[in-house]
């Protein structure tokens, strides 16, 4: 399809306004697509799903892109990533032989050498066997510090729905016995060595509007789960109510339950038998841990009565805390500046790991505790123009890891010794494509109210500046969840080294510039999250990177909903749109699977205000008869709980109606992800790049 010329002049927020079309609302014709196992539904899956595949996969470079992509997934030297757990060191890993993935353990010492002997520790690909179940991995919540009881979360295709077994790390053994959770959306943590706090569906009337628990009961061992002993309610309006234990190696342990009012605020209270207490620390703050019996906190908003400001992170003094909830008095760890941002928390046995973001650059800190409140400081000795991220952090002593990468330099695991703020290389990967001739680039684009967007460009040196490079654009724009550099083999080997160029967006809504940078884009207000995007492609044209022609976007998840509002408000702009296990229909986005829990970040169809800029902006309700948008990618997963396919389904059929083109992907396991093992994310990398290459290189 040849499309519109994209003008060059930048975008009013008037223009943007009058593209987004009528906010009447259509006769939603396909309701019936929500009902996502029923016959007539994936019967319809079924049928565009052949047609898009016949054209796809039949195409004689897909076959090689698929092998190259399997090859880079299920690469023998990817870095293991390793998890600390009561003094060893956890991997779990998956491979050609091992597609459901095994849990296995080695030593600190041996994980550090070149080819670590490794033990198997559980056999997912076995118990899938024996159970007759292809499951997936979860989450492992451990009994601390004597870790070896713990909570194996197995999902069945990926779900967030999960079975929680009763598991012997040590022996490596399920507990005969033990603590069985059939399947649910459900959480839990250990108050001791016989006793969970358990949060999953009771029954009629125990699961939030979002899909989620709020009811928590103790359980003890021995006793039928039926005799759980309720200690805790929240409300259905709640998004959920989760528990957390937190111990340290002195001996304190404290339990919390910590109440979501939406996405983004909490009410945490302190539990103990028989009582709980409300915690008053502010609603947008996120608990990181337990260091020496110091509470260890995240503001995202400002704490007034503390005189500390949004992006701080503080302590506090649990025996204080505990005695007096009401009235804390917090110490100041660290506050951000204008240009740098607190990102991660790791605590160690005595320190504080601190990953930060400067314009989008890693760094990395070791704070160690004082006398008196006070906190010192260290910076860890980490290059320019890296993204860094904590990848795990051992509370049985100082030791911990960071990961290092860039777009163009492969991940590097590095060691760290917080007693003395140092860092060793444990391990790098070796490089998945040719990237002796790329070079990355900081841009910076102007959006509608004159603010200034970040942006990287990954390319071959040298590429001409006559609009004609194939160039893909990514962003996220949402729930402060920042994206930053990372070392992608499949990006580079199926794109790059074919010519294409790579963009990365830091728009509103994420999480680079600290919490304001977020609720700039937050309910009605995200229409400049919208306009930052635009204006990032705008500028890839402007200096004649590339041309709408050869300009493709791609987003998963909030970044699908990125990529449906782009293509109805600015069809002209795009040749290619991937639009990945999205949000579409943002009028019944509350109905469907856990919608009702992202209230807080897009508001609500209940409120009348919000209602009308939904309708607005919401892709579904905007795609337009009359208008000739690009032909679209579209992806999703029957068994993805928290999303869900029915968007994504229903997007695509209203394209249908309106005879216009487009190319669909439904697989079904995966859940929010691109596949449930490596040879299902090849395939599914392999498709995105096949329409990428046919929309933007042919």
């Amino acid at each position: 399809m040849k499309l519109p010329t994209l003008g060059l002049l930048l975008l009013t927020t008037s223009t943007l306004s009058a593209r987004q079309g009528s906010t009447v609302e259509q006769v939603d014709k396909y309701q019936w697509l929500e009902d996502v196992w029923g016959k007539r539904s994936l019967d319809w899956v079924k049928a565009e799903n052949a047609r898009s595949a016949k054209v796809l996969e039949s195409d004689p470079r897909f076959a090689k892109l698929q092998a190259e992509a399997l090859k880079i997934v299920e690469s023998p030297d990817r870095l293991p990533d390793p998890t600390f757990r009561n003094g060893m060191v956890y991997n779990t890993w998956q491979d050609h032989d091992h597609p459901q993935g095994i849990l296995r353990r080695t030593t600190l010492a041996d994980y550090t050498k070149a080819k670590p002997h490794w033990k198997t520790v559980l056999d997912y690909d076995a118990l899938s066997k024996k159970d007759h179940q292809k499951w997936v991995h979860g989450a492992i919540v451990s009994l601390y510090p004597n870790d070896n009881l713990s909570m194996i979360g197995l999902s069945a295709g990926g779900e967030d729905a999960n079975t929680l077994r009763e598991f012997d790390l040590k022996s490596g053994r399920f507990v005969a016995g033990g603590f069985v959770l059939p399947r649910s959306k459900q959480s839990v943590a250990w108050i001791d060595r016989n006793t969970l706090m358990v949060m999953r569906d009771w029954g009629k009337g125990t699961m939030t509007a979002s899909g989620y628990p709020f009811v928590a009961k103790v359980w003890k061992r021995g006793t039928p789960l039926s005799q759980a002993k309720e200690v805790y309610r929240g409300t259905p309006a709640d998004v959920a109510v989760d528990p957390l234990t937190l111990s340290d190696t002195q001996g304190h342990r404290v339990t919390f339950l910590i109440r979501a009012l939406d996405f983004f605020r909490t009410q945490v209270s302190l539990w103990s038998p028989g009582k709980v207490r409300r915690l008053a620390i502010p609603q947008k703050s996120q608990i990181e841990g337990l260091l020496d019996n110091r509470l260890i906190v995240t503001l995202n908003e400002d704490w007034k009565q503390a005189g500390l400001k949004q992006g701080s992170v503080v302590a506090l003094d649990l025996d204080a805390a505990r005695r007096d909830p009401a009235h804390l008095k917090p110490t100041l760890i660290f506050a951000p500046t204008q240009k740098e941002f607190a990102q991660q928390v790791g605590l160690t046995r005595h320190r504080l790991i601190l990953a930060t973001m400067a314009n989008v650059q890693g760094r990395a800190y070791v704070f160690t505790p004082q006398l008196g409140g006070v906190w010192t400081r260290k910076k860890l000795a980490i290059r320019d123009n890296q993204a860094v991220s904590i990848v795990t952090t051992n509370e049985a002593d100082d030791k911990f890891f960071l990961s290092v990468e860039s777009f163009i330099t492969p991940s590097t695991l590095l060691l760290g010794d917080a007693s003395r703020a140092s860092l060793v290389v444990a391990k790098t990967r070796r490089p998945q494509f040719d990237a002796s001739r790329m070079v990355v680039e900081q841009l910076e684009a102007t959006s509608s109210d004159g603010g200034k967007i970040p942006y990287f460009v990954v390319h071959k040196k040298g590429i001409r500046l006559d609009g004609s490079n194939p160039t893909l654009l990514e962003a996220y724009g949402g729930f402060q969840i920042s994206s930053t550099p990372f070392y992608s083999g499949v990006v580079g080997k199926l794109w790059l080294e074919r010519g294409g160029v790579y963009a990365l967006a830091n728009i509103r809504g994420g999480g680079e510039f600290g919490p304001a940078w977020h609720e700039a884009g937050l309910k009605t207000h995200r229409q400049i999250i919208y306009d930052d995007f635009a204006a990032v492609g705008q500028d890839l044209v402007t200096r004649k990177i590339t041309s709408p022609r050869r300009l493709g976007i791609e987003g998963g998840s909030n970044g699908g909903l990125l990529m449906g509002v782009e293509m109805t408000q600015h069809p002209e702009m795009w040749n290619a749109v991937v639009i990945d296990i999205p949000l579409l229909d943002m009028l019944r986005f509350e109905k469907i699977a856990a919608g009702a829990s992202w209230v807080g970040e897009y508001g609500s169809v209940s409120n009348p205000e919000e209602r009308r800029f939904l309708a607005s902006i919401s892709p579904y309700n905007q795609l337009n008869p009359d208008t000739a948008y690009p032909e679209p990618l579209i992806f999703t997963t029957t068994k993805d709980d928290r999303v869900g396919p029915v968007h994504a389904r229903k997007f695509a059929a209203r394209m249908k109606e309106f005879h216009k083109p487009f190319f669909y992907n439904e697989i079904v396991e995966g859940g929010h992800s691109s596949g449930a093992n490596l040879k299902e994310k090849a395939k599914t990398n392999a498709t995105t790049f096949i329409y990428l290459i046919r929309k933007l290189m042919d």
